[in-house]
């Protein structure tokens, strides 16, 4: 199964706090002030009022995200082994009925159609049974993946409420922005700080 954090990158938008109109320098694209902030270690009071976070980072680090990765690989392979059972099942049966009517074990045709129609109901429910399970199965993953989404957007709004900024973006939303912007790894720290509290 491909993993899980990928298939989040798929659902997930995170961007929080609104951006602000205000005039200045950074919003009037200032080219000077841009050079002077290029590097990560640049001074805070020369940048613009706002932060990147980079999703692919806090998904590959949140520990919430983390441990519900491991929990749909385990469900995945679950589900794999049930339906893989399944169709060993249907196989056998099949297999069984065939030398059955190799070795003219049916006596009249009312007896061979019984055990067709056998085999057809059991395919039958096999596949239902599978889709049941695989809409269950993506269900949950939906849930898992909305839980995340959610946890990250409450968190990014209680973050930027301290901090105050005007905007705080995507990474992948953007052709370039100044590495001196990312966030990242205090939105992951803070994260996994708030969601190890509670998961104690």
């Amino acid at each position: 199964m491909k993993k899980f954090s990928l298939t989040l990158l798929s659902f997930l938008a995170i961007a929080a706090g609104a951006v602000s109109c205000s005039g200045g320098d950074a919003a009037k694209g200032n080219a000077p002030q841009a050079k002077k902030t290029e590097t990560k270690n640049a001074d805070a009071s020369q940048l613009p009022n706002y932060r990147y976070v980079d999703l692919d980072t806090i998904l590959a680090n949140y520990n919430l995200s983390k441990d519900y990765n491991e929990s749909m690989i385990q469900m995945q392979n679950n589900l794999e082994s049930s339906l893989n059972s399944k169709q060993q099942n249907l196989r056998s049966m099949a297999q069984q009925y065939q030398q059955k009517y190799q070795n003219n074990g049916y006596k009249t045709q009312e007896e061979f159609e019984r055990d067709q129609r056998n085999l057809a109901s059991a395919q039958n429910s096999a596949q239902q049974e599978a889709a049941q399970m695989q809409g269950n199965y993506e269900k949950q993953a939906m849930q898992m993946q909305k839980t995340i989404q959610d946890s990250i957007e409450s968190y990014i709004k209680i973050y930027n409420a301290q901090k105050g900024y005007d905007a705080i973006l995507m990474k992948a939303a953007t052709l370039y922005i100044n590495p001196a912007l990312d966030v990242t790894d205090e939105v992951v720290k803070g994260l996994n700080e708030r969601y190890n509290k509670v998961k104690k």
